[in-house]
């Protein structure tokens, strides 16, 4: 084993829990190795094995390939393929750790989350039940079934899926700073497809209404965002943008001090990331320079506010 490997994988472990007693304990449960053997492993004095290793970022979520790469100069992307309809216990557990992280942000006033958007981001759907479910269908209608069509009405979501979602859309509003970028486009995007999928008999009108009925209530809820600069419930800072130039897809990141990581949205429900600390600092670049071509319309701009609102909503009702 190469030290420079080894130092990077060091590296990693630290950024899962960067105060050591933490991360002592955190080894010492997943081994079962005494704190001093633990300490020997962290100076270098021992390596940790190979079996250790595995163990390791298993239960952490930490990718090998993309510490090999750092040490070769490589950036490496993870995919994580996921059930959200209804989770495994494996998967679960993920998306409760996911969770956990989020609120973790929480303790770092200058941890910020921004995401750059042609679809309804995924923080924002989470708060609204047939909303979410309509992308969760549309998610199955382009992806999850070769031979099966599934209509609205089917798809049902497990009530497991359903308290990680609420759980979810509580832990994004911890974040001290969240900054929004949308495609001016995004709900002439969202209408035309509802529209489709009611035309060809897989979205009734009952439940179309159901849908409208959550997008009002959306809006409602993002004007009074935009409108205050941050959100109600936890009087943490929002600044939200509209693009002027059109999005080819959903990015963010999350940043705090001692950890970053960026993603790439990709087929709906999927994303690809990476910590690798290069990419994640251009990737803030490029998306920061997204305000370029944007109007900042949190807090300021009261009229463009109240006229994207204002035709967003006659949008929903031509639905």
């Amino acid at each position: 084993m190469e030290n420079n490997w080894y130092d990077y994988f060091i590296e990693a472990l630290f950024k899962k829990y960067p105060k050591k007693n933490q991360l002592t304990q955190g080894l010492m449960d997943i081994l079962f190795i005494e704190r001093e053997a633990v300490y020997r492993r962290l100076r270098k004095e021992v390596f940790f094995s190979f079996q250790e290793i595995v163990k390791i970022s298993i239960e952490w979520n930490l990718s090998l390939d993309e510490i090999i790469g750092s040490s070769a100069g490589q950036i490496t992307f993870q995919m994580r393929q996921m059930n959200y309809l209804d989770p495994s216990n494996a998967e679960s557990k993920f998306l409760r750790q996911v969770i956990q992280s989020i609120d973790f942000l929480s303790d770092y006033p200058n941890a910020e989350y921004m995401c750059v958007c042609n679809k309804l981001p995924r923080q924002v759907l989470a708060g609204y039940t047939y909303l979410n479910q309509y992308y969760l269908f549309k998610w199955m209608y382009q992806y999850g079934h070769e031979r099966e069509v599934v209509p609205y009405s089917q798809v049902v979501i497990s009530q497991g899926k359903e308290l990680l979602t609420k759980d979810y859309y509580r832990a994004i509003k911890k974040v001290p700073i969240t900054n929004h970028i949308w495609d001016r486009f995004l709900f002439d995007f969202l209408v035309s497809d509802i529209q489709y999928f009611y035309s060809i008999r897989m979205i009734t009108s009952d439940e179309k209404e159901l849908i409208k009925n959550d997008l009002f209530t959306l809006l409602d809820y993002m004007q009074e965002v935009t409108t205050n600069g941050f959100y109600p419930e936890t009087k943490n800072k929002v600044n939200f943008y509209i693009s002027q130039l059109n999005i080819d897809t959903n990015y963010s990141y999350i940043f705090k001090p001692d950890t970053n990581v960026c993603f790439v949205h990709v087929f709906e429900k999927f994303d690809i990331h990476t910590y690798n600390s290069e990419m994640v600092s251009r990737f803030m670049t490029w998306m920061q320079m997204k305000k370029r071509s944007s109007i900042q319309i949190s807090e300021v701009d009261e009229r463009n506010r109240i006229e994207y609102f204002s035709r967003q909503r006659q949008l929903v009702n031509n639905l």
